[in-house]
């Protein structure tokens, strides 16, 4: 009889971190006139994960002092600390996307990396495509590149938010739109399979669209996340005259009723969104949604709103263990993403 099958996991954010993965901002046409306070912002996210886990920096030739000088000026040291500077060229901060996945196949693990394409919106995305093969190495964990009959799967780790037990949330925008170069000829149910046998997802929720201002064609991670295995927070819009009315409440109702994959009813959490942010005559991507899970912190982007104080209530009573952190997102978020999308976690083994 064949050996069975290693079983496989992909651990949840709020699992043990080895570490989080960034990279350090360099490209000022994501930021247009505005790209001065950006290492700034991405210092301070730097500073507080430094408390709580080591902090792996992917930096260019081009940004290698840029990157030292602004974290010696906080009192950050990189030689010898929790802060690891690691020479990757890239195109753009939002590791989010183009890291790998690590997940556990039985008592090994392994890096799972899509292809990235950058949103299939922009031409210069092979670096970051790269740096995702880059991360694996360093961590020592072996490589698998997903493909369907040869071609690799693209996917963005934005799109994407799993409970550590086999359920896995997404939007059908973002993975289903058919006017997207991703994965063209996957179907719903192709889909599925692949995140079965890459991650060991057993069940797959899907919302419909993301919020407005979204470059990402509605990535989860400004809309729902799992903050333990049964509760999803939801970005919900209460005002009926604001664009992102009808789709948030849309979602709400799609998770009415909504199990596990073991069976285990979800508790549904409605996380407010901020006013509108505008700026040059765009509407942004603001999300309280986008915070990221570290060990012992939460991160959480702020917007100078009065909800920013009601959003890090609701998200310090779901996760009582961990300190709640909101760090001011109003310039970073011009660059279309804040804190989820600038980190990924790598597991803690063992």
């Amino acid at each position: 009889m064949p050996a069975a099958p290693a079983k496989l996991r992909w651990p949840a954010e709020w699992e043990p971190h080895e570490a989080t993965w960034l990279a350090w901002p360099h490209n000022a046409a994501d930021w247009p006139e505005k790209f001065d306070p950006i290492p700034w912002a991405f210092a301070e996210v730097v500073r507080h994960l430094a408390e709580v886990e080591r902090v792996r920096i992917l930096v260019d030739e081009r940004s290698h002092l840029a990157a030292m000088g602004t974290l010696r000026r906080l009192g950050l040291e990189t030689q010898g600390t929790t802060i690891d500077l690691v020479p990757c060229p890239t195109n753009r901060i939002w590791t989010r996307d183009y890291a790998p996945f690590f997940v556990h196949r039985g008592p090994t693990s392994e890096a799972v990396k899509w292809r990235f394409n950058a949103w299939a919106k922009y031409d210069d995305w092979q670096l970051d495509d790269e740096a995702g093969r880059v991360i694996a190495a360093a961590t020592d964990c072996p490589l698998v590149e997903p493909n369907s009959g040869g071609a690799p799967i693209v996917l963005e780790g934005g799109s994407i938010d799993g409970n550590g037990a086999g359920t896995l949330l997404t939007t059908q925008e973002c993975l289903l739109s058919p006017l997207e170069a991703r994965h063209p000829g996957l179907s719903r149910t192709d889909l599925e399979a692949i995140f079965a046998a890459h991650l060991g997802v057993r069940k797959v929720l899907w919302l419909n669209r993301g919020i407005v201002g979204d470059d990402t064609h509605g990535h989860i991670d400004d809309l729902a996340r799992f903050v333990d295995p049964t509760t999803v927070v939801m970005a919900i819009e209460e005002d009926l005259a604001d664009a992102n009315y009808e789709a948030t409440q849309e979602n709400w109702d799609r998770l009415q009723g909504a199990t596990t994959a073991e069976g285990r009813s979800l508790r549904l959490v409605k996380l407010p969104l901020p006013r509108p942010v505008v700026f040059d005559g765009q509407r942004l991507p603001a999300s309280y949604a986008n915070f990221y899970i570290a060990n012992r912190l939460v991160l959480v982007p702020t917007f100078c709103d009065p909800n920013d104080r009601v959003a890090l209530n609701i998200l310090a009573d779901l996760m009582p263990d961990r300190t709640v952190v909101g760090v001011p997102c109003r310039d970073l978020v011009w660059g279309l993403g804040t804190i989820h999308c600038m980190t990924m976690q790598q597991p803690a083994w063992g």
